[in-house]
């Protein structure tokens, strides 16, 4: 007697019509289900968080078009493994690749796929949970398309919660009813197959009546949700918790939260990416070292790799958390686009114009520019900004030594914008 499948692929949608979620690509007319529709499917990457449909959707797209399929993973799989369904491909035509984790992949294992995808021996459809520009190397993300899947909402996983329970043949054999759905969800963090493995957990109580509410659900799985998920929900909680200690100036709860992630298992290059925003993001002009360390703990950690990168980033960590804090070169880019969605380009003065021609001289374009070093102090006053909102000030220094003197620079130069 086999073992029972989990109930996630027991339930798996073979077709688009019973695919739930992601309509803004699957339903009728958008991109995606025309691509399937026509069997003209490019080779794609599908960007999103787990359990929202990747692997099912690159299933549904093999059956439809009837190829040979090969799954790998990127974690456990190498050049090898790739190179055998290089060779498959040669022998039986084209075959769909679905590669799991592509952001996994070093950039000469995913060098290895561009000749075959490139002359169409392989359709390729990679799946990643990570930023697909930083992650996937732009020689085989030019020869994909991107699709980016979202979280599902609440309505898509109560659809998927009363398939799972009207269709599934063994969980037919017992009543369940469905009081509340608050706990699941939360517990499910928009995941699918998380939420699907719960409710085979729920269903597999030694009851004929399975009542579903928060109280009981929160019971049967509180010990059963893992302490460190880098694909799920606890991923999130931790790096927010993490990034708002190095915020909070407290190394403890850093260096803490840092552990957690390395015993977790998390990717260290997204530590660092995390800590390289921060340290512009909630420190910037109130210590600029704090960018220079951050690009090189970056660095560092793809040269050097674990275990020793727990060292390096526990320094940078450390460091960020006991910098002076501001975010005031974050507000200001913010305030400057928010500003320049609401008016528009705004004309450049014609002063501040490159006039390589004779006509643009003409024009009067870079006319009456003053050049700052022909000046006292390298400085001159002159408006910079479109006419329309000149004296508009971004820019606010923190209150920090490093800003503080900032600060007197700027009232020493612009006077009245900065008098403050």
């Amino acid at each position: 007697m086999q073992p029972l499948k989990p109930l996630a692929e027991r339930v798996r949608p073979q077709t688009l019509t019973e695919f739930l979620g992601q309509e803004h690509l699957t339903a009728q007319g958008e991109v995606l289900c025309q691509s399937i529709q026509q069997k003209n499917i490019p080779s794609m990457i599908l960007w999103g968080p787990p359990g929202v449909g990747k692997t099912t959707l690159a299933r549904i797209i093999c059956n439809e078009l009837n190829m040979q399929f090969y799954q790998l993973s990127a974690v456990s799989a190498g050049v090898a493994e790739v190179r055998k369904v290089i060779e498959d491909s040669k022998m039986f035509g084209k075959v769909l690749l679905f590669l799991d984790e592509i952001h996994r992949f070093n950039k000469s294992q995913q060098d290895a796929l561009l000749g075959a995808v490139e002359n169409g021996n392989i359709i390729l459809i990679g799946a990643t949970t990570e930023n697909p520009s930083f992650e996937v190397n732009n020689a085989l993300l030019s020869r994909c398309q991107v699709y980016v899947l979202k979280t599902l909402e609440p309505e898509t996983l109560r659809k998927i919660v009363d398939h799972a329970i009207q269709t599934d043949e063994v969980i037919k054999q017992k009543i369940v009813v469905i009081e509340e759905t608050e706990a699941l969800f939360l517990f499910s963090n928009g995941d699918a197959r998380k939420l699907l493995n719960m409710i085979d957990i729920l269903c597999n109580q030694p009851l004929n009546t399975i009542v579903i509410n928060n109280a009981w659900v929160t019971k049967i799985l509180q010990q059963k949700i893992a302490l460190y998920d880098k694909n799920g929900e606890t991923h999130y909680d931790v790096i927010s918790a993490f990034i708002k200690s190095l915020r909070g100036s407290d190394p403890n709860g850093a260096v803490y939260w840092l552990a957690r992630m390395l015993e977790g298992g998390e990717n260290i290059e997204f530590i660092a990416r995390r800590m390289l925003i921060m340290a512009s993001e909630d420190i910037g002009n109130a210590n600029p070292n704090a960018l220079i360390l951050a690009t090189s703990t970056f660095q560092a950690i793809q040269m050097i790799g674990m275990p020793e990168s727990r060292i390096i980033l526990s320094q940078c960590a450390t460091y960020l958390a006991t910098s002076p804090k501001s975010n005031a070169s974050y507000l200001a880019i913010n305030d400057a686009i928010a500003l320049v969605k609401k008016t528009g380009p705004l004309t450049v003065p014609l002063h501040l114009r490159n006039a390589p021609t004779k006509l643009m001289k003409q024009l009067d374009y870079g006319k009456d520019y003053q050049y700052a070093h022909s000046h006292e102090n390298n400085f001159v006053e002159q408006e910079f900004l479109p006419e329309t909102i000149s004296g508009q000030k971004f820019y606010e220094p923190g209150s920090n030594n490093r800003e503080n003197e900032i600060r007197q620079f700027l009232k020493s130069r612009w006077k009245e914008k900065y008098k403050y």
